[in-house]
């Protein structure tokens, strides 16, 4: 069996103070996709330096967008598995290894859970995931996927779920998930959601839209 190709995509918004660290930190378990979404920094710069592939967006798309980009180059590129993590330093590149490792187990989709939530929406969120689906954490910024099973989904985010949306899909649809507990750091920066009502916000209106596409998918896939 030849090794299995592993890009490690993550998705960075003027996240120039930690990206060199993350593209360092995570090149043992696979090639760094970055994708650089309209930074206003030289975080594109910075992570080409670092040796990672780099996908730029003109303007600020929004996380959504950039980890479709992200998926789409390492779909694009043939690689067996992408990891997603987040690029302001808070994710611990060794937790990797046990996604990796469910991956070649079998997985389809592995979910990372963190061991706090910063937000009430948050709280919110994942209680209502866990309820749903069996999901404890779905806004956690590292996932793995098995490629082959995103060939055939089209679009890869359709609406700002906050990477939520090919999870959600994955529950519904009964492919092989698993969930690792991850070990995590305090970011470096600004978040890019913000902070406060704004933030939580953001987090409420993609629990909704998560809601909605969920049963009008379950409705199409029932007629």
């Amino acid at each position: 069996m030849k090794p299995a190709r592993v890009a490690i995509v993550i998705p960075a918004f003027n996240e120039s103070e930690a990206i060199a660290a993350v593209v360092t930190g995570i090149s043992v378990f696979g090639s760094a996709i970055v994708v650089n979404d309209g930074s206003t920094d030289n975080t594109g710069q910075v992570a080409l330096a670092a040796g990672a592939l780099v996908v730029s967006h003109g303007v600020n798309r929004g996380y959504d967008a950039a980890l479709a980009s992200g998926l789409a180059k390492a779909l694009a590129e043939e690689f067996d598995f992408a990891i997603t993590v987040d690029g302001d330093g808070q994710h611990e590149p060794s937790s990797i290894e046990s996604l990796l490792a469910a991956l070649l187990d079998g997985a389809d989709v592995v979910v990372g859970i963190r061991g706090r939530f910063q937000r009430v929406s948050e709280t919110l969120f994942a209680s209502l995931a866990v309820l749903l689906w069996g999901i404890s954490d779905p806004l956690c910024g590292m996932k793995g996927y098995r490629l082959s099973k995103l060939k055939g989904v089209g679009i890869l985010c359709s609406y700002p779920s906050i990477g939520t949306e090919l999870t959600i899909r994955a529950a519904r649809s009964g492919w092989n998930i698993r969930q690792v507990h991850l070990s995590t750091h305090d970011r470096k920066g600004r978040s890019r959601f913000g902070e406060g009502f704004y933030a939580n916000w953001l987090i409420f209106r993609a629990m909704l839209l998560g809601l909605a596409w969920a049963r009008a998918y379950a409705t199409n896939k029932s007629r």
